[in-house]
């Protein structure tokens, strides 16, 4: 589980319509949990913080960058005169679209890390729980899932996909404070080793009742709260 990253912002496709230092002094007080480097002259500028914290600053900064964009559409259609601009907008609206596609809540996306989606799967299922007209799908890419919600009822059920989207980041992000990651390897690939951790750990489990374990052909990862975990590896390590 992600303490920290680190991130670089290329801030310099909103100098054309925003002053860069005063952008940045607005996104500093709206991410307050972030650490920010200086400003460089190239609209480099690099962010450190937690991952929950980073993704929601990139929902907002792409979020911008879709406003301009749409603004540069409305002004192209009354002038036609700005098309080296129009070709640099297009590519942030097709990036947009990826990420935050259906601003009127009909279609979310959560991006997550993929311990703490097992965790919230297994100890906060309800945060998942969701009405007939939404349906929410995952993708898993090594270290990162990302959650799929969408609408596919009425446009007046569109509310509860940002809603459901909400919940899902506000449980990641208070699970993100307080849990951590030990990981048992395996010394040898034999079934019988592997045997003998899934039992120790079935044994051990009943008195770790926040302790999730999560096996892999090589490894045991064990999530949870840090004295907890690093007790119960190091009992079934024993």
């Amino acid at each position: 589980v992600f303490s920290s990253v680190t991130s670089v912002l290329d801030m310099s496709v909103f100098k054309d319509q925003f002053v860069l230092e005063d952008l940045i002094q607005e996104i500093k007080k709206k991410s307050t949990a972030l650490s920010f480097g200086p400003l460089q002259s190239n609209g480099h500028i690099s962010v450190q913080g937690s991952f929950p914290a980073i993704k929601l600053l990139r929902d907002f900064l792409l979020l911008k960058a879709k406003s301009l964009s749409e603004k540069d559409k409305r002004e192209e259609s009354k002038t036609h005169q700005r098309p080296r601009r129009r070709l640099q907008q297009q590519r942030l609206t097709t990036e947009t679209s990826n990420f935050v596609d259906g601003a009127d809540g009909e279609k979310q996306v959560v991006v997550l890390d993929t311990d703490i989606y097992h965790y919230m799967k297994y100890f906060f299922s309800r945060t998942f729980l969701v009405n007939d007209n939404v349906v929410i799908s995952d993708v898993t890419d090594g270290d990162i899932t990302t959650v799929y919600i969408k609408n596919i009822g009425n446009r007046s059920d569109a509310g509860q996909v940002l809603k459901v989207k909400e919940k899902i980041e506000n449980q990641s992000i208070k699970l993100h404070n307080t849990l951590r990651k030990e990981r048992i390897y395996f010394q040898e690939h034999t079934r019988g080793e592997k045997q003998r951790y899934k039992w120790a750990c079935e044994n051990l489990k009943p008195h770790y009742p926040h302790v999730l374990i999560i096996p892999y052909d090589t490894h045991i990862d064990i999530v949870g709260n840090p004295a907890e975990i690093f007790e119960f590896t190091k009992k079934v390590s024993n």
